[in-house]
């Protein structure tokens, strides 16, 4: 699938200011309902359609569902009923505990709730049938307009509802996720880290459970506090593990969000306990502290109202601290802002992002382990001049994220493996070549290559420039991707992209005929014998002339160039403007067309006698052309086979048609 060049250059971090609408139509939530009101109308979202192309793309549906809005399911629909809780959120036949468990987690934040679910809908006297949800995609804010008809089956919603049947916001949270990422297929399967993003703009860190630090504690107890959105689960072994549920009844391969962490007297001790919410709304931890269980009887009615201890099949639940840490094995934490977690006092963080593309057989050079192709990838230079308060190193947050592929899955589109190297800085600009990563190890790097959708990590290190590398693991795979740095202090960053620059040599003046070589001497009778009396050849004349010689040439791959490709190099060497070439014109073509040669034959590193189009960018600088991404992207697409492998004739009409642009530029 095609992916378009991304523009870059860093940019600062989006304001939550106006989101930007998405609908088709290019009008804002207010216009379309008021468009509604004024025709006495309910809105029908054109972009999103109650069919079933909105609800599966590889299946049919297992019943026959029926849409309908809220006033139909129920007498008195309200949108939110006495505020929105995490009771709010109750799974249906939908694979996406991962995004419920976010929506838990945002019901603990109501100025963050707000900004996700506006406030200012209901169905009230102005209900028209449209409902309007903020979402964050990569460094923008989207406004993404629903209208309220549900899928039901025998009069039930379907999917994602509340604990009470006449309320619809988390239902309708859950259409306006599904529009966004195209259908609600699309949400089987998840990280809870995924949708916790979404709904703040924050950045996520992931923490093995059984390798995290020894203050771990410490670290939830501050994110809750700063209302970080906090998710947990346990990992399976096998396929058929998932969603197994264990003696203690708690749920393998299955996102948990975290609500609360707290410290209560028991028996003259503190006991460390944390809040863990199953979006099921049912189905508990049965061990120590658990709703019923017999510690709670030495705890006094007080300290239980405080820690709001109900023994209700909720699926919310207490464990004791150590339990979790034996029990749960991920723990996935998003900032809302990035402050950091290891110690006491809050940070104003700077923020910069880049958007940037791998595209097969120019800048998708895979991991560090091919190094063919690795130098290929995008480069971006962080300059890190200042040193954290009280320290002599630098921290930083570098999180990479592949854009658009739940939404692509209905493409066939997967997850790709992704991660990121990060190299000391030579001192010199452009564009990093494969000698400098075949001899310096890395400084640092993203601490495993993953299929999430977004990979981040916590660095310090001196200050100085630095390299940093965004890949896939394997190389050939494509992804638009937006890489954000955080750092304490200010951090310079600028993508390592070339500028377009042309150095070309002056033309050589031909060799006078005494001096001729026995070569030049054969190519001369070989002109005079095509030519005729004029001594000029035509482009139909050239064609046959290079293409006979270049088929004898040896090493190289070659196919035919053709009449269009010669009238091009007529253009590039005519002097005189009549639309041939004499025979001095000629020569210099062939003396520009044996360095050409020279030139492919050094970048055919295996001898196959065609080029890899990762070596395309090289061998144009050696030819005097220096590229940006862009450009080398667009040349790769046009002039490399399926098999990314440019022959002699392709890279020859590639030269040619950069000379000829380059006259003009």
């Amino acid at each position: 699938m095609p992916y378009l060049h991304q523009d870059s250059k860093p940019r600062p971090p989006s304001l939550p200011g106006a989101a930007r609408p998405t609908i088709s139509s290019g009008k804002t939530y207010e216009e379309l309902k008021q468009d509604c009101l004024r025709r006495g109308v309910l809105f029908e979202d054109p972009d999103f359609p109650a069919c079933n192309s909105s609800l599966f793309f590889s299946e049919k549906p297992p019943v026959p569902f029926v849409w309908k809005r809220p006033g139909d399911i129920v007498k008195d629909p309200k949108f939110i009923l006495g505020g929105a809780t995490r009771t709010d959120i109750c799974q249906g036949d939908l694979g996406d505990c991962w995004l419920l468990a976010a929506i838990a987690s945002l019901t603990l934040n109501e100025k963050t709730l707000a900004r996700v679910v506006p406030l200012d809908q209901n169905f009230g006297p102005d209900y028209a049938g449209i409902f309007h949800f903020q979402f964050w995609q990569h460094n923008e804010w989207l406004e993404v307009v629903i209208d309220d008809r549900l899928p039901t089956f025998k009069g039930r919603l379907v999917f994602l509802h509340s604990a009470e049947h006449n309320e619809f916001w988390s239902a309708l949270l859950e259409k306006a996720y599904a529009k966004l990422n195209g259908s609600y297929e699309a949400l089987k399967g998840g990280s809870t880290i995924e949708a916790m993003e979404d709904f703040t703009g924050g950045v996520g860190e992931m923490y093995e459970v059984k390798k995290a630090p020894e203050n771990f504690y410490e670290i939830l107890e501050k994110a809750l506090k700063r209302r970080s959105m906090v998710g947990c689960s346990i990992d399976t072994s096998s396929a058929a593990e998932s969603e197994a549920k264990t003696r203690f009844g708690l749920i393998k391969g299955h996102a948990y969000s975290v609500t609360g962490i707290d410290e209560v007297s028991y028996r003259g001790m503190q006991v460390q306990l944390i809040r863990i919410r199953n979006p099921w709304g049912q189905v508990e931890w049965n061990g120590p502290w658990s709703d019923n269980s017999p510690e709670w009887h030495s705890v006094s009615p007080s300290e239980q109202k405080r820690l709001s201890q109900a023994a209700l099949d909720d699926g919310e639940f207490w464990m004791k601290f150590d339990d979790f840490r034996v029990h749960f094995d991920k723990v996935e934490i998003c900032n809302l802002t990035p402050d950091a977690l290891e110690d006491t006092t809050a940070h104003k963080w700077e923020v910069t992002i880049h958007q940037g593309s791998w595209v097969r057989g120019s800048t998708a050079g895979g991991c560090r382990n091919f190094l063919e192709t690795f130098w290929t990838n995008p480069q971006i230079k962080l300059h890190l001049t200042e040193k954290d308060d009280g320290q002599d190193e630098c921290t930083f947050i570098a999180a990479l994220m592949q854009k658009d592929r739940r939404k692509l899955k209905k493409l066939g589109a997967e997850m790709l493996t992704i991660g990121y190297s990060i190299y000391e800085s030579p001192g010199r600009d452009g564009h990093l070549g494969k000698d400098f990563f075949r001899y310096h190890p890395s400084k640092a790097r993203s601490k495993t290559y993953i299929n999430l959708r977004e990979v981040s990590n916590r660095f310090k290190l001196p200050p100085g420039d630095y390299i940093l590398v965004p890949t896939t693991f394997e190389p050939h795979q494509e992804a638009d991707f937006c890489l954000r740095i955080f750092s304490e202090k200010k951090a310079i960053t600028e993508d390592l992209d070339e500028n377009v620059a042309i150095d070309l040599p002056e033309p050589p003046n031909p060799t006078p005929s005494p001096q001729e070589t026995e070569e030049e001497k054969q190519f001369r009778a070989l002109f005079e014998q095509i030519s005729g009396e004029d001594m000029e050849i035509a482009a139909e004349e050239l064609e046959y002339i290079l293409n006979a010689v270049l088929k004898k040439t040896k090493n190289i791959k070659f196919k035919n160039l053709s009449l269009i490709s010669c009238r091009n190099i007529i253009s590039l060497m005519d002097t005189s403007g009549n639309g041939k070439l004499e025979f001095n014109e000629f020569k210099v073509f062939w003396e520009k067309m044996k360095k050409w040669i020279g030139i492919f034959l050094q970048f055919d590193f295996d001898k196959s006698g065609s080029m890899s189009s990762y070596e395309l960018r090289s061998a144009l600088k050696a030819a005097g052309y220096q590229l940006n991404n862009y450009l080398l992207q667009l040349i790769v697409l046009r002039y490399s086979d399926e098999q990314l492998q440019i022959e002699f004739d392709d890279f020859l009409n590639c030269l040619v048609r950069l000379e000829n642009a380059s006259r003009e530029y």
